[in-house]
């Protein structure tokens, strides 16, 4: 940064810090963090991110100590949007652009020149917080997926050797994996005789999805347990016959109480009611 830049810019420190705090405060952005934020703690978040600007102006190397790209991970990992911070850099752009041409002392071809300057010192700024920003919203994607994907397949014990597997949504490969490993684990831990894999909410079945449920079916019946298909309704019966898919190795059922019936007849239990 030209050292006249920064000799400006110390000088004017409180001019500058006044401005820009009244640019923030007609910026859109900052009327939707009030309903997230204290009055407080923007203040207190303002001051620290103008704070640690005039700081890296002065040393002229944005990646001196690392402050400033660990307080803008701080400000996005907290929930504060982006556009906050991208903002905020534009904003204290224009601020000092402004006061290096009011300053009487610099001339108009010097002012173009410090201009260019300080877009050269700005830019990668505000490349590297949207470089952070796109990562950690691929890890927060990432997290919540797979979160959703152990949720979307859940092995649910409902009678004593008996337990059902909903599955809703369409079956990829990723997923199928997370069936297989959930099946598994939960036939030995409940230790499931009988494991009813209920299709009704998944809407296509078709060779891929099929081969899955018959690996599947075929790796519980080596745990020693038996595995009934349930849910089948009448056109993805129609498809799984035009599509050549053989079924037979396993028994099914068209509804998840009928599968449930047989189950506790493969199981030698009875539901008595009690008057």
């Amino acid at each position: 940064m030209d050292p006249l830049i920064v000799n400006v810019l110390t000088k004017n420190q409180d001019v500058l810090l006044n401005k820009w705090l009244r640019e923030l405060e007609t910026s859109e952005v900052t009327g939707h963090i009030r309903f997230s934020a204290t009055p407080h703690m923007l203040q207190e978040t303002n001051e620290e991110f103008f704070r640690l600007l005039m700081k890296h102006i002065s040393y002229n190397d944005i990646s001196q100590d690392g402050s400033m790209e660990r307080f803008f991970d701080q400000l996005l990992r907290t929930g504060l949007p982006l556009n906050y911070i991208t903002q905020g850099l534009q904003a204290i752009r224009r601020v000092i652009l402004d006061r290096l041409v009011e300053d009487d002392t610099i001339d108009k071809a010097k002012a173009i020149e410090l201009y260019s300057d300080i877009d050269r010192w700005f830019d990668p700024i505000l490349n590297k917080v949207v470089e952070n920003s796109s990562q950690i919203w691929e890890r927060t994607v990432s997290i919540q997926k797979s979160a959703l994907l152990e949720l979307s397949a859940p092995l649910i014990p409902v009678f004593q050797q008996i337990s059902v597997m909903p599955l809703i949504g369409s079956i990829d490969t990723e997923r199928a994996k997370l069936i297989m490993e959930n099946l598994l684990d939960g036939v030995i831990k409940y230790r499931s005789e009988v494991v009813l894999i209920d299709i009704t909410g998944v809407p296509v079945v078709d060779t891929m999805v099929a081969h899955h449920i018959i690996q599947a079916a075929d790796a519980v019946r080596l745990l020693g347990s038996t595995c009934i298909l349930v849910g089948i309704r009448p056109e993805i019966a129609q498809t799984i016959v035009s599509l050549g898919i053989n079924l037979s190795a396993f028994p099914t059922k068209s509804t998840l109480q009928k599968g449930m019936e047989r189950a506790l007849e493969i199981t030698n239990q009875i539901i008595v009611r009690k008057d």
